[in-house]
């Protein structure tokens, strides 16, 4: 009985959360920061296919495909990569999952393994951002080719069909964690620092969790800014 109770207060501790937003909603940045904050392991979908395309894998290839039209990769394609590295980050204290689920079909099979693994998700965090700000930040990142951040298929009809398809296969799922009562919304048009403390004061709310001190949490959030990366008020990704 001891050690089921052990068991069940460290899978407590652990967070395990999802980030939802529209391309140019900024939740790279977001990612980065909450993981450090949080100590835990930032999985990133876009990351996991660009490694593989870079380096010209079976995967990389048939992905690299659909990358070049804006378009989503294949179920098939995303769920086995994404299984091992959320099973592995979830060993060593929890993760951030970036970038999957996109849609209503891959979230209904991440629910079925979430529920097979014993993995129960804190909230998923949704940044909201108009679509005029969005489309000014993704031109403004693809505007030089040259810059920090500056994608190649950051061309304004790639924008547009990309948001197109957030708003037919990845909005849906707003909604599919709302009813389900983990949806956390933050306003993603705030500076980037409050940003991070709206999305840290929602999650400590939603688990109940009366040890986070808002002044100890305004320190600790500032500690998270890492000085290698550029400070952007306003990030593309």
């Amino acid at each position: 009985m001891a050690a089921l109770s052990s068991q069940r207060a460290q899978n407590d501790a652990r967070m395990r959360l999802l980030l939802l937003a529209p391309p140019g909603a900024g939740k790279g940045t977001q990612a980065r920061r909450l993981s450090r904050y949080y100590g835990i392991e930032h999985i990133s979908t876009g990351d996991l296919l660009r490694r593989e395309v870079a380096q010209a894998t079976l995967i990389g290839r048939e992905a690299k495909l659909f990358l070049d039209r804006g378009d989503l990769v294949p179920d098939h394609v995303i769920r086995d990569m994404v299984v091992e590295a959320v099973t592995e980050a979830d060993a060593h204290g929890g993760f951030l999952l970036d970038g999957y689920p996109r849609n209503l079909a891959q979230a209904d099979e991440a629910a079925r393994i979430a529920r097979d693994n014993g993995i129960t998700i804190n909230a998923a965090v949704y940044l909201e951002v108009g679509r005029d700000e969005l489309l000014r930040r993704l031109l403004g990142r693809g505007g030089d080719a040259g810059a920090a951040g500056a994608r190649s298929d950051d061309d304004i009809e790639t924008i547009r069909h990309r948001l197109e398809v957030f708003d037919s296969q990845t909005w849906p799922l707003v909604d599919y964690f709302a009813q389900r009562g983990v949806l956390i919304a933050v306003d993603g048009e705030q500076p980037v620092a409050q940003v991070t403390e709206d999305i840290i004061e929602q999650v400590a709310l939603h688990r109940d969790d009366r040890r986070v001190d808002a002044g100890q949490m305004v320190r600790l959030v500032e500690a998270v800014d890492d000085p290698t990366l550029p400070a952007r008020e306003h990030p593309g990704d």
